[in-house]
C-alpha cells in the first residue's frame, strides 16, 4: 500500500471517531506511521487531506454518473440522492463538531474555498443537473431547479442525521426506497 493510501486511511479512521475538529495532523500522522512533513507532502493542510478522504473514502455523489437527457429523471435524481444520503451519514461524524467551534469554522470556510469544496457543491450539482434537464424539456419551465436541489439535498441531510442521531455511526445505511421516496416528493411537481 503506498503512503498516500496509508495517510488517507488512517485519516479516514481517525476523522470518523474524533471529527475534524478534534483531529490532529499529528495523529494523523503517527497512525499512519509516517512523520508530518510527509503527510503535509502529499496533502499540503488539513483541509485538503479531509477533502481527499470525502472523495476517495467516503461512498458518495463521485460514484454516480447520470448524465441529463439519459434515463428517466426521477430515476437519475433517486441514484444522486441515494449517493447523498450514503455520503451525510459517512461525513456527519467528520465535520459536525466544527459547527460548535465558530473559529475553526471559518478557518475551514475559507480553506474549502480555496481547494474548491464546501456543501454548498451538492446542492449546485443538483440545480445544474436539474436545469440541464430543464433545457431539454423533460423538467417543467416553471420549476425551480435550485429551491428543488435544495429541498432535496436538505432532505437527505436531515435523513442522514436522524439516522446517525438514533442509532450513532454505526447506523445501518439509508435503503435506496427513502431516496426514491424524497425524489417522488420533490419532483412530480416538476413534471
Amino acid at each position: 500500500m503506498s503512503t498516500r493510501e496509508r495517510i488517507l486511511d488512517a485519516a479516514a479512521g481517525i476523522l470518523r471517531t474524533r471529527g475534524v475538529a478534534q483531529a490532529t495532523t499529528k495523529e494523523i500522522a503517527h497512525s499512519s506511521g509516517v512523520s508530518e512533513p510527509t503527510l503535509y507532502k502529499y496533502f499540503g493542510d488539513k483541509e485538503r487531506l479531509l477533502l481527499a478522504v470525502l472523495e476517495e473514502r467516503v461512498p458518495g455523489l463521485s460514484r454516480v454518473s447520470v448524465r441529463p437527457g439519459e434515463g428517466d429523471v426521477e430515476e437519475n435524481l433517486a441514484e444522486l440522492a441515494h449517493a447523498a444520503l450514503d455520503f451525510y451519514q459517512e461525513s456527519i461524524a467528520m465535520l459536525g463538531a466544527l459547527l460548535a467551534d465558530l473559529q475553526r469554522l471559518a478557518e475551514h470556510r475559507v480553506a474549502m474555498s480555496r481547494h474548491g469544496g464546501g456543501p454548498d457543491k451538492a446542492v449546485a450539482g443538483f440545480a445544474a443537473y436539474l436545469r440541464a434537464e430543464q433545457a431539454l424539456g423533460r423538467v417543467a419551465l416553471e420549476a425551480d431547479p435550485d429551491a428543488s436541489a435544495s429541498l432535496l439535498i436538505g432532505a437527505c441531510f436531515h435523513e442522514a442525521f436522524l439516522r446517525h442521531y438514533a442509532e450513532g455511526p454505526g447506523a445501518a445505511a439509508a435503503p435506496r426506497a427513502t431516496a426514491e421516496a424524497l425524489v417522488r416528493a420533490v419532483v412530480r411537481p416538476l413534471r
